[in-house]
């Protein structure tokens, strides 16, 4: 009798806890409720529950890109980093970079899918060489490349302790193993094509560039 009347009582709660269910069984002719959208409702609802659902299925998401093409750069820049604005997440990193470096105006950044990228103003570091692996350049010139960019780039922004290990071996030998293994398969991790089938698409719509001026509106 106890486990009986313990039974009744759950049943009891779980269907005050579950409107939705108490509107199935109230509900006559539930055989005709339908479902247009994942995140539509049925044709009757609960108070203010369609308005929860329109708010949910109206939401957006903010992709993450490169945005702040436009920023106004530091003149007095320590060093320039060289980036791939069409990785996502890359740019997780560069946007966190760019927030620090509001407060210290001593990192440039360059994106170097952009069609306004120069390798002539970058050492003559061309489109395909930048995409291999992480570049930055030192105020007086100086490349710098692989786990190496990283740590000069956190250490511009107050950040060096995050890389400081790496200066030491055979912490630094490994770390630039890892790195390695991540920029030889960025693109594929990322969902994008092949580096060659880029070149190409870039190649392609240089020449469309170069013969018309759609790419000058």
């Amino acid at each position: 009798m106890a486990m009986a009347l313990t039974r009744a009582s759950c049943c009891s709660l779980a269907r005050q806890r579950n409107p939705l269910r108490s509107i199935f069984l109230r509900n006559p002719h539930h055989q005709r409720i339908r479902f247009r959208h994942p995140l539509q409702s049925f044709k009757s609802y609960p108070a203010g529950f369609q308005h929860r659902v329109r708010a949910i299925h109206e939401a957006t998401v903010e992709p993450i890109t490169s945005n702040k093409q436009n920023e106004p750069q530091p003149q007095n820049w320590n060093i320039k980093m060289l980036y791939d604005g069409d990785c996502p997440l890359c740019m997780r990193e560069v946007n966190m970079l760019r927030e620090r470096n509001e407060s210290y105006g001593t990192i440039k950044f360059v994106d170097i899918s952009s069609d306004e990228y120069s390798p002539e103003e970058n050492q003559g570091l061309d489109y395909k060489t930048v995409m291999g692996r992480i570049h930055a350049i030192l105020s007086d010139g100086t490349v710098v490349t692989d786990v190496e960019a990283f740590r000069k780039l956190y250490e511009e922004v107050g950040l060096g302790w995050v890389y400081a290990v790496t200066k030491y071996e055979p912490i630094a030998t490994i770390a630039d193993a890892i790195y390695g293994v991540w920029a030889k398969y960025r693109l594929q991790v990322t969902g994008r094509p092949p580096l060659e089938e880029i070149l190409d698409t870039r190649k392609k719509k240089d020449e469309i560039c170069n013969n018309s001026n759609a790419c000058k509106m």
